[in-house]
């Protein structure tokens, strides 16, 4: 299972958001790069960053410290927050050489567009976040939310020809509540789209619980920024 530790960018900071509240940021580090050197040597090889001014504008803000990021490590990167464009989605792939993008809000409301980057780039160059609010699809960086059923949402994209989803449960998110795996479960019984779990994660046990349920990922954020998880035995362990 990957462990993919993330790095939420805001203003060229590291930050994390509370439930998704623009309002309850934590800064955790004015030079992210910095963070990401330290996540290779632990042992990473993957990283998850999140254009969190771009999920609120649609336009890509944090570019120059992916750009860093990229010249100082050899990890593999994804990256989402407001990718809209095929010109976006260029951009990051070809132009500042990230391994895969993470399309949000744009492929709850335009369907055509992510049809349109399966084609052009390929499913293993495009991952769909999809993140859960009370029951439905949140978009534009968790403030609104569709009307959209999460599951019915999940089987048209894989029917789409989508390999893999990044499912966050708002709820969860930040809380150290740990996460509801028994409604990942039920997801994963839903469909054959790897799903990489993201929100709630708050010790090495819920690290090993994902392992054994055999997820393909977790995204750790904030458990690691407040020193409830030791990557670097994380790594070894799963």
């Amino acid at each position: 299972m990957l462990i993919i530790p993330a790095i939420d960018l805001k203003n060229g900071q590291a930050v994390r958001l509370y439930k998704g509240d623009y309002k309850q940021k934590t800064v955790y580090s004015e030079h992210p790069e910095t963070l990401a050197v330290t996540f290779e040597q632990l042992g990473a090889s993957f990283l998850h960053l999140v254009d969190l001014d771009g999920a609120k504008t649609g336009i890509v803000s944090n570019d120059s410290v992916i750009k860093k990021i990229k010249t100082l490590t050899h990890l593999k990167i994804q990256v989402g927050g407001g990718i809209r464009t095929l010109e976006t989605i260029d951009y990051y792939l070809n132009q500042l050489g990230v391994d895969r993008v993470i399309l949000g809000t744009a492929a709850v409301v335009d369907p055509d567009f992510l049809d349109a980057a399966l084609v052009r780039f390929g499913p293993e160059k495009i991952v769909v976040g999809v993140d859960i609010k009370e029951g439905n699809i949140a978009t534009k960086g968790w403030l609104d939310t569709s009307s959209h059923p999460y599951l019915e949402f999940l089987s048209d994209l894989e029917k789409r020809g989508l390999t893999t989803v990044v499912i966050t449960d708002v709820s969860k998110d930040g809380t150290f509540l740990g996460p509801n795996f028994e409604w990942y479960d039920q997801i994963k019984a839903h469909t054959a789209l790897k799903i990489i779990v993201s929100g709630g994660i708050k010790d090495q046990a819920d690290l090993d619980e994902a392992a054994l349920r055999k997820y393909e990922g977790v995204i750790v954020g904030k458990a690691y920024y407040e020193g409830k998880i030791d990557l670097k035995e994380a790594f070894l362990r799963c």
